[in-house]
């Protein structure tokens, strides 16, 4: 696993990259290839783990399928969970995860949804260029609010694979309405209340950009979920069955926004056997 520093509309911007299980990379060439694609010699680079059984440091030219694993929450609330990284990783995926402009160090401010969907078209682009990357396969996992950035970032990449939403907004004027202790948040995030800023909080929400979506989704939410109501993933299925799009609903009955440990790594396993799926045509 590796924590990275990136660009993203110029701004020096915070990711974490975790590779197969079994496999590693030299520092040196990750950062290499860093410096090569954003064409700047000190971008950043640190090795955070290795497994413990390395199999072997050459990974096979365009052969590994990628998922860019969006996070949820603001700043330090949500942060990017590095054990996702590691349940991942087990699944023969690269796993790319931006921790969003301002975090971690990071340039810039998180807007929410707003100028911070380019952290996530950026880490696509970089991860597109990966000589050992099937560019054809990369897909995005929005987890909670992530689901802002995953499926905007989804809007704009027409070659994106598929697209997941974990228990994820999908209404954010709904959210707002939902959670009274997010508004001062949001409001400061994204200038104003939905009465003041209607248009800024319907262009964040992914149920708006439905007929734009143009590949597989898969909707997961729980239930009993107290931080993004299960309406949510129930409304946005229906919106994009009714638009026609390839959708499929996992439902976690009696579950909330986190599952425990046995049905999280269910979850995981079931999203990874979706995602290796071939896509119809």
């Amino acid at each position: 696993m590796y924590h990275l520093t990136y660009l993203s509309d110029g701004l020096r911007v915070k990711g974490y990259m975790c590779l197969p299980y079994g496999w590693r990379l030299p520092i040196s060439q990750v950062q290499e290839w860093l410096q090569n694609h954003y064409g700047i010699q000190d971008l950043e680079a640190t090795e955070l783990a290795c497994p413990v059984h390395v199999t072997c440091t050459e990974l096979p030219e365009g052969k590994w399928p990628v998922l860019i694993y969006c996070r949820g929450g603001i700043g330090r609330v949500g942060q990017v969970k590095t054990t996702w990284l590691e349940d991942f990783s087990i699944h023969d995926h690269i796993i790319f995860a931006p921790s969003y402009r301002g975090s971690e160090g990071g340039e810039g401010r998180d807007q929410f949804g707003g100028s911070d969907i380019e952290d996530v078209i950026s880490a696509y682009q970089f991860m597109a260029g990966l000589p050992f990357v099937d560019d054809q396969r990369i897909s995005v996992m929005g987890f909670s609010r992530g689901s802002i950035n995953a499926t905007a970032a989804t809007v704009r990449l027409l070659h994106m694979y598929k697209l997941v939403l974990w228990g994820g907004v999908s209404d954010l004027a709904q959210t707002y309405e939902e959670r009274i202790d997010l508004r001062r948040m949001m409001k400061r995030v994204i200038g104003g209340s939905t009465g003041k800023l209607p248009q800024a909080y319907e262009l964040r929400s992914p149920i708006a950009h439905v007929q734009e979506i143009h590949c597989p989704v898969l909707i997961m939410h729980g239930t009993e979920d107290a931080q993004v109501d299960y309406s949510h993933g129930k409304n946005m299925f229906r919106r994009l069955h009714e638009a026609g799009k390839d959708v499929t609903f996992h439902t976690f009955t009696g579950y909330g926004h986190h599952l425990p440990p046995s049905m999280h790594a269910l979850a995981i396993r079931n999203m990874f056997a979706w995602l290796q799926e071939p896509n119809k045509l």
